[in-house]
Order: C-alpha cells, then sequence, then structure tokens
C-alpha cells in the first residue's frame, strides 16, 4: 500500500512548505521563523508549526513562551498569533526544559493533531519547522498532508553539507519538491564590512550547480540575527529595513515566486 495515498489537505491552506536540514545548529528554525515573518510583511497570510517536538524554539523565538492556546466549544485548538502569524508549538502545551520522551506512534499522533485539530483558517503558507535529521516527523508529514515543497538549510562547510544532502534525499523519497538551499551563516561581516570565514568553504555551491539546484539564499552571520531570536523579536520585525531583514524578504519573495 502507498502510504502517501493517506494525504489530505488542510482546510484552508493553499501551500505547505517544509523547511528542514539534515543536522542541528545551522539555523534552520531562524530561517523559517523569519521567513512566516517576512512572507506576512509581503501580504501573505501565515501560519507557522513548530514541528521540532523535541526541541521546541519557535515559543521563546518569538517572545511566546508563557502563551497558552486556547481550545474553542468544537474542540479545536487556536493558533497563537505572533507579529500577525498563526503558530502552534508543543512549546506552548509543556514547560520550557521537559523532554517529549516519545516513540514514534505518539510523534505521529501529535502531528496529525497539529494539522487536523489547529484551527488554521485560511492561510496562503503553513510554514512547518522539521526537527533535524531525517526521521518520524520528516515522513509522517510527507504521509499526512500534500507538501508543495521543501527548503534545506545548509551551512558553508562539508560536514554540514553531508547532513544536507540526507535531508535533499529524504525529501526525494518521499515525493517532497525541493524548492532549494539556505546557505546560513555563510560569512561573517566585520564593523567595517569586511567579510570573513567562519567555517572552511566547502562545495556547497559545486553540489548545487551539479544537480541543477538553486540557493534562495545566502545569509551571512549577523550577530542581530542571534540576539534578535533570543529576545523574542526576529530580526524581519526588530530591523524592519536593514540589510539583515531585507535578506529574508529576498527569500520570501523567491519562494512566492515558486510557489504562488
Amino acid at each position: 500500500m502507498n502510504p502517501f495515498l493517506s494525504q489530505a489537505p488542510i482546510p484552508g491552506v493553499r501551500n505547505i512548505i517544509a523547511v528542514g536540514s539534515g543536522k542541528g545548529g545551522v539555523g534552520k528554525s531562524t530561517v523559517a521563523v523569519n521567513l512566516a515573518l517576512a512572507l506576512n510583511r509581503m501580504g501573505s497570510k501565515v501560519g507557522l508549526l513548530d514541528a521540532d517536538l523535541y526541541g521546541p524554539s519557535v515559543p521563546r523565538m518569538l517572545g511566546a513562551i508563557t502563551a497558552k492556546p486556547e481550545i474553542d466549544q468544537q474542540q479545536k485548538i487556536q493558533p497563537v498569533s505572533r507579529y500577525g502569524v498563526k503558530t502552534m508549538s508543543l512549546g506552548y502545551l509543556v514547560e520550557e526544559g521537559m523532554a517529549a520522551v516519545w516513540r514514534g506512534p505518539m510523534l505521529f499522533k501529535a502531528m496529525d493533531q497539529f494539522f487536523r485539530d489547529v484551527q488554521w483558517g485560511e492561510l496562503d503558507y503553513l510554514i512547518v519547522d522539521l526537527p533535524p535529521g531525517t526521521g518520524d516527523v520528516g515522513l509522517s508529514l510527507a504521509q499526512k498532508v500534500p507538501v508543495q515543497g521543501a527548503i534545506v538549510v545548509c551551512t558553508p562547510q562539508n560536514i554540514a553539507l553531508i547532513d544536507a544532502k540526507k535531508a535533499i534525499d529524504m525529501f526525494a523519497r518521499t515525493n517532497v519538491p525541493l524548492l532549494g538551499v539556505v546557505e546560513n551563516m555563510a560569512y561573517l561581516v566585520g564593523p567595517d564590512g569586511q567579510q570573513t570565514q567562519l567555517f572552511p568553504k566547502g562545495e556547497l555551491d559545486g553540489f548545487l550547480e551539479i544537480k541543477k539546484m538553486p540557493k534562495l539564499a545566502q545569509v551571512p552571520f549577523y550577530t542581530d540575527i542571534g540576539l534578535s531570536g533570543e529576545a523574542g523579536v526576529p530580526i524581519v520585525e526588530s530591523h524592519s529595513g536593514d540589510e539583515e531583514a531585507k535578506i529574508f524578504e529576498r527569500l520570501a519573495a523567491n519562494l512566492k515566486e515558486l510557489v504562488p
């Protein structure tokens, strides 16, 4: 039996976009959060699902660690709205620092509830922030709902590229179209504007050229990006109009062109 025959659209949601990575620490959640906010600023109706069930970070990055979703009379979960984006995360339902010690079936059930029991309403884009790796959550996403495209986040060095290739392979195996790659922390911008490589420059560009995959954005290492996320006011919101925010706005524009 084809596991993808059980896919069912989320009522009202036009496009589901997965943001994944082969490994942790590459800034996947930072990209997902700022992409969602940038799409909203461009006039799209946007939702953000934090599917990193073992390590949810979206509530802290949005300054919403004390937020608790409400349940309506139809027993539907009302998403938490932050900066114009509807959001849902396990981090809203459990105390920060409490581990989700779950096996696969529990993950599948949680994902199904996030898709079916949350009152997402009308959305142009639902951005899904996946956990690192190629495990149960990514498979559950591909099996349960039609995903219009995926973005893989990678840092410049080959040790990150090795794992990014695995994420790319996962999306190919689950019939999710790869929209492109975001190179995060591509270089450090000094006070004088000089660029410094934080990581050894690997073979990412050559790999993308061979595979004919686009690089959707190249995000430098700006200190303010990390500080804004820690403060709960993402860079697109805290530095609107600055180059740090415009990078994510260009990423959003590229996504809208690929998936109208």
